[in-house]
């Protein structure tokens, strides 16, 4: 497997805590967001292309020096129309392209790591839905190395239990193409397993999971996400604020602490900056 950093060689050497998208007291664009995020004390941001990629290349340049001067490392959130298990051959094709222009323009940006909820199952057995997304990843990954794009490749951990995504799928996918690792969403963790999955263990064997088969280098490059969540007999429904919801939120930081993680955590809450500090703080305090 080959090893992608980021554009600027970006080595982790912590955890940073940051927010999905321009935090709520912004009044402004992405820069001033940047901006923002700095001076909440948080040392990251997710780029939130989950509508559309709505940032222009000839903006990129302002928010990657944004991000250069402020000291903040940037993510980036795919479309929601994702599936690189779709049978309709222009739908596999638009979604092929939803994740090259994220990654393009993220990597202009200065981002480190794109991640996207990649597939659903339709009804398909798994292996063979496996092969499905494994193949659409290598095509993505082959169009950006052929353009000189180098950025984490992240399909998402699922929090349904229709959509692909559950860590061996993840693992073997980063085992199997160059440039691809897992996003882990602890409270899809959850959510997938429709609450049963709520204990120190359940979350550690996730972290487990991941080292034994990617080794530590998978560890001091997470890209977490971390929310409060609401599920049903399918999984996950939607986001909810960390105190709202009934997920163990202590005990996903606490595996973080004790596996030494390194990398991005960001917060997908709705109230995105409140949860975010609240984790940072949670985190420091174990």
């Amino acid at each position: 497997m080959i090893y992608y950093p980021s554009a600027e060689h970006v080595i982790m050497k912590s955890l940073l805590f940051g927010t999905a998208g321009i935090p709520n007291c912004t009044k402004g664009d992405t820069v001033e967001g940047i901006g923002d995020v700095k001076k909440l004390g948080l040392g990251a941001m997710e780029l939130e292309f989950v509508r559309q990629v709505h940032i222009k290349k000839d903006k990129a340049p302002a928010i990657r020096q944004a991000a250069s001067e402020n000291c903040i490392t940037l993510t980036c959130h795919g479309p929601y129309w994702i599936n690189l298990n779709a049978a309709d051959k222009k739908k596999l094709h638009a979604s092929i392209n939803y994740v090259l222009d994220s990654a393009r323009i993220a990597h202009m940006c200065g981002g480190w790591s794109v991640c996207f909820h990649a597939a659903y199952y339709m009804k398909m057995e798994k292996p063979k839905a496996y092969e499905s997304v494994k193949n659409s990843l290598k095509s993505i990954v082959s169009t950006l190395q052929n353009e000189g794009v180098k950025i984490w490749i992240r399909p998402e951990f699922a929090g349904k239990t229709s959509q692909w995504g559950g860590i061996e799928e993840l693992v073997k996918a980063s085992q199997e193409v160059d440039m691809v690792m897992p996003c882990i969403d602890f409270a899809h963790v959850y959510a997938r397993s429709i609450g049963t999955a709520n204990k120190y263990e359940d979350y550690a064997k996730i972290l487990e999971y991941m080292e034994k088969h990617l080794g530590r280098e998978a560890l001091n490059n997470m890209h977490i996400h971390m929310e409060g969540i609401a599920y049903g007999n399918t999984g996950e429904r939607r986001h909810t604020n960390l105190k709202e919801s009934n997920i163990n939120y202590k005990a996903v930081v606490k595996t973080w602490k004790d596996f030494g993680l390194k990398g991005v955590v960001i917060s997908e809450s709705p109230n995105i900056e409140e949860d975010a500090l609240f984790l940072k703080k949670t985190y420091n305090s174990v």
